[in-house]
This record gives structure tokens, sequence and C-alpha cells, in this order.
């Protein structure tokens, strides 16, 4: 199985929310696991808002190890003119969009979403996406 993980699922593992146990499930059980570019910038910038001190440097270290271990897509030409059309028709915003288009980009039948983002979920299984999460 292959796993494309939202910043939402993802932030799960560092900062103690609502479903973060099922999110852990999620991240341990597939070896392949996918995100975009723009997860270092949003996880980053959540674990700042909501973090301090010695515990954003453990996340912030603990965020960036697993970071290399992800496959990473490219905020390209493709991505990003995709996510503009899906922005345009479904109405989600605009890193949920890239996030979706990301997703579409790898351009794999058995990719399944990761999630905990109720809009950007609907509008996942509204682009034929297996989704999970929310």
């Amino acid at each position: 199985m292959t796993s494309y993980i939202d910043s939402s699922a993802l932030l799960k593992r560092y900062v103690a929310e609502p479903d973060s146990a099922i999110a852990a499930e999620f991240l341990d059980a597939d070896p392949v696991l996918i995100t975009s570019w723009v997860t270092a910038v949003e996880v980053r910038r959540n674990l700042a808002r909501l973090l301090d001190g010695a515990v954003l440097r453990q996340a912030r270290a603990q965020f960036n190890r697993d970071l290399d271990g992800f496959a990473l897509v490219l905020c390209d030409e493709v991505v990003m003119l995709t996510a503009a059309e899906i922005g345009e028709t479904l109405g989600v915003r605009s890193l949920d969009a890239i996030h979706l288009a990301s997703a579409r980009r790898v351009r794999d039948d058995q990719l399944t979403f990761v999630t905990f983002d109720l809009r950007q979920a609907q509008a996942a299984r509204s682009l034929g996406l297996t989704v999970r999460g929310a």
C-alpha cells in the first residue's frame, strides 16, 4: 500500500490531538509514505504555533528525520496548475489544493490519501481518491 500523508495527519505525530493514535497507526502501517514539499512549511509553522522551547526543538528534529523517509512531491508547474484547477473547481483552500494535486501527480490507483481535514477529505473523494482519517 502507498499513502499520501497530508499535513493534518502528520502533525498529529508531534502534537497530541484528537485522533493522534489513529494517525500514528496509519503512518506506522505503511512502508511507503508520500507527501508534498509544502508539508515542510505547514508542519513547521504549526509546530512553532503550538509548541515552544525544548518540546518544539525535539518535535522539529523528529519531523526532519521523518521527512527524510518520505517520498516528496515537488511543487512543480504541473502540480501548481493542477492545484489551480482543483481550487477553482472544488473551492478548497490553496494549500489543500496543492496537496490534492500532489497526490494526483503520483498516478497510483492504489494510493490512499490520509487527512483529518473534513473539507479536504470530501474534495479528495470527489477526485476519486481513497481517503483514510476524516
